[in-house]
Order: C-alpha cells, then structure tokens, then sequence
C-alpha cells in the first residue's frame, strides 16, 4: 500500500504527462506469459515508496545517490533518478525481489521498467 503522499490519484497527469496512453498500462511479456503492468513510471514510483518506507534501503539509497529526502521528494518525477532506482534495486538481486513482491510485479517486469526509463521516451 502506498502513502498517501505517493499516490498518484489526480496527479498522474501532472507526473506522467496529459497523454492518457502514457498513462495506460502496457503489456509486457516476462517469461513465456504476458504480464498487464503500469507504466514503467508507475512502477518506479511505487518502487520509490517502497525503498522510502524500508529502514535500510531509504537511507542506503539517500546515501549513494548524494540526495537528501527532500531532494529524493523533489526529483521523483524524473525518470533519470527512477532509472537510477531500479537500477540501485537491481544491485541486490534480493532487494529487486522483494520489491518486485511488494508491488506486485515480476522481478523481470520492474527491470524492464528501468530499462525502459534509462532509455529515455521512444
């Protein structure tokens, strides 16, 4: 479950852009079966809950990105630092998995999320 204050309700215009495809959920294909997911943007965010609200990966996170919370608050919307994120997760196979479990996603599907994001839009 997300806070309150990461939710994205009304505002996921304002973070993901006004274009409501963008805002759709994409089918991705992990393993040999297709997966309904959110937009990487979304996974990502919720990733970002999910690293916040954990007492050794928020502060380990904060520590090796350089930010402090209010920056990490500020710069959320940036798909650079959700790349860097994911990315951060995927440096711990155990921390992408229990990520991946926390929002409900395969772990292969939120690594696809940061490739997507590091990519940039197509």
């Amino acid at each position: 479950m997300l806070p309150d204050t990461l939710k994205l309700g009304k505002s996921a215009p304002s973070i993901l852009g006004k274009n409501a495809a963008a805002v759709a959920q994409d089918i991705i294909v992990s393993g040999n079966k297709m997966v309904n997911a959110p937009p990487p943007a979304v996974l990502a965010l919720q990733a970002l809950a999910h690293v916040a609200g954990d007492a050794d990966l928020g502060p380990r996170f904060l520590a090796l990105s350089g930010l402090d919370a209010d920056g990490l608050r500020a710069a959320a919307g940036d798909p650079a630092l959700l790349a860097a994120l994911i990315e951060f997760l995927a440096g711990r196979e155990t921390d992408l998995i229990a990520c991946a479990e926390a929002i409900g996603v395969p772990p292969a599907v939120l690594a696809a999320a940061g490739t997507a994001l590091a990519r940039g839009p197509a």
